[in-house]
């Protein structure tokens, strides 16, 4: 089994890569991980992993100028697909980053927290969202075993999914009002959180994403 860590320039690749194959010891199986530029590889890929990092202009700019656009466009298509944090964001039609155009995978937009936001005590909140929260499973899924309800995983975040399809909705996290942070369907899962930021939880997702048929 090949499986792609897409790179195109933007992103925490060499930590995704590592995490990646951590994954694959604790999955236990045979499997070629590669951080990849190449076109060729992706579309050759058993399995693509597409993360992102930054801001989505520079995300969607850089894919478009790498030329591998069309070969994750084909890996959405068929192929067993993670998306990760910006590279999860890029799914979606549109931002309001940059009043950017995605990929438009998932119907939806990408939206900016507001900068008014404040917890149940009244405390301001900051935007971006950075660090540690629960994420509460919405639905079951595969990449779920194991993964105990209300586990936190680790956030770095301004802007959030707000998919036009509430079905596609795996998991959802709060701040302090809810907001979907996994997404899904068919062979495609996204998250909005780092999984390779995430410890324990991270790892068992991508082991999972590694055992997955899609």
């Amino acid at each position: 089994m090949k499986v792609a860590v897409v790179d195109y320039g933007m992103g925490n690749l060499h930590s995704v890569l590592k995490s990646v194959q951590a994954a694959r010891n604790l999955a236990d199986i045979s499997a070629e991980i590669m951080l990849t530029d190449r076109p060729e590889d992706v579309f050759a890929a058993d399995k693509i992993i597409f993360p992102g990092q930054g801001a989505m202009p520079d995300c969607m700019g850089a894919l478009q100028k790498s030329g591998l656009g069309e070969a994750v466009s084909d890996g959405l298509k068929n192929k067993p697909f993670f998306g990760i944090c910006v590279g999860a964001q890029l799914l979606f039609d549109h931002s309001e980053e940059g009043n950017t155009a995605g990929l438009g995978w998932f119907a939806g937009e990408v939206k900016r927290f507001p900068n008014n936001l404040h917890d149940a005590h009244g405390d301001k909140l900051k935007v971006p969202h950075m660090g540690w929260n629960t994420v509460h499973q919405t639905q079951a899924h595969p990449l779920f075993h194991d993964i105990a309800q209300d586990t936190r995983f680790y956030f770095v975040h301004s802007y959030y999914f707000a998919p036009a399809d509430s079905g596609i909705v795996l998991a959802a996290s709060d701040y302090p009002d809810p907001f979907a942070c996994i997404v899904g369907k068919d062979n495609v899962f996204a998250t909005q959180f780092h999984t390779e930021k995430s410890h324990d939880g991270g790892l068992l997702l991508l082991r999972n994403f590694l055992r997955w048929n899609g």
